[in-house]
């Protein structure tokens, strides 16, 4: 799911950074909004990364937890 919602916010941010650009000039403004969505990105891919250590762990120590 993680792979999804990364490739969903690579898209949008692909798609805002084409729209700024299409008419033709990339004022600064258009450069600090793509750097603020590289950020967002970023941010959000690495908290799904985080997540996903997170439930790794949680499930080896349930794991390691049960009795046998």
């Amino acid at each position: 799911m993680d792979d999804i919602k990364q490739g969903a916010r690579d898209l949008e941010d692909k798609s805002k950074e084409t729209w700024r650009k299409a008419d033709g000039d990339e004022s600064v403004a258009d450069k600090i909004g793509n750097a603020g969505d590289d950020i967002r990105r970023n941010l959000g891919n690495a908290g799904d990364d985080a997540r996903e250590g997170m439930d790794d762990t949680t499930t080896d120590y349930d794991r390691d937890q049960t009795p046998r």
